[in-house]
């Protein structure tokens, strides 16, 4: 049996093939109707007045930072685990990304790690929602409130997920999400930026867009920007995948508890966890192995033909940030750990039963093996 680590789930092909020859037919490909029914069904869903599609998550971190001026001579900080692309986002706008450790049971910034991270030049916290298990929100929020500063939440994988009854990426200032094909809900590529002030979201529009704006159909240029813009294409495919957004999730839901019933008692194998003040989406279904590294499970089911990859990043310790800031293992314990002991397990809309049984039927035999007499069943 050949199980993938992801596949996108689509219904309603027909459908989803009919809108794009209509596409070809209407010649509008960029920021059309589409685009703008996207923004409002994902508005809609996420109950923010304000949403900006864009091309990729990582652009929607981009524009986030620069719609609230942050730029040379400021920090931010980023948990120590997470996709390069939250520090990197820091990083391009001249701004430097401090970096907190991580809680080792939920995979998220640990609060009391950010709060020894503030400095005078902190403008902003990047908490990252990892793997849609939302980051400790209340506890960021008050120390952003107490020190100024503004929270910029990396909802990249966390579209649904909630905390204390908020859907994650509405709580900060602003909210970043993608559509990699990875995600609960894929465009193929693009991601979308939400805020609650009007003005930064048009500040965010304008960044997208070359910095262009438009009054009275008249164009002017009001700042320097970028060709950040979604194609009517992806928003398509965004229509059809937000459009029915809470079954993913349910589904996805129901297959993480497969899993943990079937892996729980497998020794030296720990779920990554979350409060009963959350709800979780799950982007991914990440499991830490606390004796074996990550690349020996990964080949091990390699060899079995079932894919696999890494959880994320202890980006402080990859080439360009540790050589620039000469971090290493010791500065960040947890991400460092994590790092090399958790891995990405196949987890997708349309993942059988089967395969799933399989694949922890391989992973409990490795871990069994590793641990003779502990876990039979």
């Amino acid at each position: 049996m050949k199980v993938r680590l992801s596949k996108p789930s689509f219904a309603g092909r027909e459908k989803l093939l009919a809108e794009f020859g209509e596409m070809l037919n209407d010649g509008y490909l960029v920021s059309g109707r589409r685009v703008r029914e996207f923004e409002d069904l994902a508005a809609g869903y996420l109950g923010t007045p304000n949403a900006a599609a864009v091309s990729s998550g990582t652009a929607a971190l981009h524009l986030a930072l620069l719609a609230l001026d942050i730029g040379p001579g400021d920090e931010v900080i980023v948990p120590a685990y997470t996709f390069p692309a939250t520090a990197n986002a820091v990083e391009l706008t001249g701004a430097r990304p401090v970096f907190a450790d991580i809680d080792s049971k939920t995979f998220t910034i640990d609060p009391s790690r950010a709060r020894m991270a503030v400095t005078g030049r902190t403008r902003a916290i990047m908490p990252v929602h990892l793997f849609g298990v939302p980051a400790p929100m209340d506890a960021l929020m008050q120390l952003a409130h107490e020190r100024s500063l503004a929270v910029i939440e990396d909802a990249a994988g966390a579209l649904g997920s909630e905390i204390l009854g908020r859907k994650c990426g509405t709580i900060g200032e602003a909210g970043c999400f993608s559509f990699h094909p990875r995600k609960v809900a894929t465009t193929a590529e693009g991601g979308m930026v939400v805020a609650r002030d009007q003005a930064l979201a048009e500040r965010v529009r304008m960044l997208r867009s070359h910095g262009m704006s438009f009054k009275d159909g008249v164009p002017n240029l009001i700042l320097p920007g970028f060709n950040y813009r979604m194609n009517e294409m992806e928003a398509a495919l965004g229509l059809e995948q937000v459009g029915r957004i809470e079954p993913l999730i349910q589904e996805r839901r129901k297959l993480h508890e497969r899993y943990r019933k079937l892996l729980e008692k497998v020794p030296g194998l720990a779920f990554q966890q979350t409060s009963q003040q959350c709800r979780c989406a799950w982007q991914s279904l990440v499991v830490r192995f606390d004796t074996i590294d990550s690349w020996t499970i990964i080949e091990h089911l390699r060899q079995r033909d079932i894919e696999a990859t890494i959880g994320t990043y202890a980006v402080p310790l990859l080439g360009y940030y540790r050589d620039k800031y000469n971090f290493g293992p010791a500065d960040f314990p947890k991400a460092a750990e994590i790092y090399e002991h958790a891995v990405a397990l196949p987890f997708y809309n349309g993942l059988t039963e089967d395969e799933a049984d399989y694949v922890a039927a391989v992973v409990r035999d490795l871990v069994e093996s590793r641990h003779p007499g502990q876990g039979k069943r």
